[in-house]
């Protein structure tokens, strides 16, 4: 299917004029969007968000609504969403005066894995695998997660859980009571239990960051096996680039929001609410 491309300009400046993308992503992918941005065809304006808003998913969506509605009517040509649908947090997402353009992703590690088919053939061959990136390390640091890697108890953030097990325990005793804290543990205990090994999504450009061995002491504490994948930032590349085909993006028009398809799409574009007089 070919491409969606941005609009022409007119005769006379097809020569001079470059695209110009409002790009608003998650912090998880600021290395990999920064190294594919140094060398865009297109011109980028760069903001990214704090990870974590997916942990409150109702709260995610206001905050990056929040954020697009910021952006100034008639400067850009698209405003680029990077993020996945995860966990419905980019769902009633709503295009106002400028096209969103969102790839087609249930969680972001597609973007790492350079398409969701990818990541679907490798979630298949080797299930109960979780994924690392720099992006996943670097931001558990960030939110002052400082059982990374040593505490056998501490949880994967995806899990929209935060800080090691006992601090989350805590957390739910203040909330719940003891009774429906040990019961909500237990079955986090039964998400986690699946896993046995830990991927490191690595590319050339990170080779020096240490998250190797990262990796391998948190698999070491978890009796997880360790295994290293070589990255794709092919999707990421193609959504800087407004290389937009129908099969790995949404473009959403004004007036319309973001809904999940349930389908091989994952999501669609739909009118949204008229507004209130």
């Amino acid at each position: 299917m070919d491409p969606i491309l941005p609009p022409t300009p007119p005769p006379g400046e097809a020569a001079s004029r470059r695209a110009l993308y409002r790009v608003i992503a998650c912090e998880i992918a600021f290395r990999e969007v920064c190294h594919c941005a140094a060398t865009a065809r297109s011109l980028l304006d760069l903001e990214f968000l704090s990870q974590g808003l997916h942990d409150v998913p109702q709260r995610g969506v206001a905050r990056i609504q929040e954020r697009v509605d910021a952006v100034e009517p008639g400067r850009y040509d698209a405003i680029l969403l990077g993020y996945a649908l995860c966990g419905n947090i980019i769902s009633g997402l709503r295009a106002r005066h400028t096209p969103l353009v969102v790839p087609r992703a249930h969680d972001c590690i597609t973007f790492f894995l350079g398409s969701k088919e990818r990541y679907a053939r490798m979630s298949e061959e080797h299930s109960g695998t979780y994924y690392y990136t720099s992006g996943w390390l670097e931001c558990l640091r960030k939110r002052g997660e400082k059982a990374l890697p040593g505490d056998p108890l501490h949880l994967p953030s995806r899990a929209g859980m935060t800080g090691s097990a006992r601090e989350q325990y805590e957390r739910w005793v203040a909330k719940y009571g003891e009774e429906k804290a040990r019961y909500l543990l237990s079955q986090v205990d039964r998400w986690t239990a699946h896993y046995h090994t830990g991927a490191l999504i690595g590319f050339d450009f990170d080779r020096g960051l240490n998250l190797e061995s990262d990796v391998r002491s948190i698999c070491t504490t978890r009796g997880w096996q360790y295994r290293a994948i070589e990255g794709d930032l092919g999707l990421l590349r193609r959504w800087l680039d407004g290389e937009w085909n129908e099969a790995e993006f949404l473009v959403i028009p004004p007036g319309h929001q973001v809904v999940p398809s349930y389908d091989t799409g994952v999501i669609r574009a739909e009118p949204g609410p008229t507004p209130a007089p």
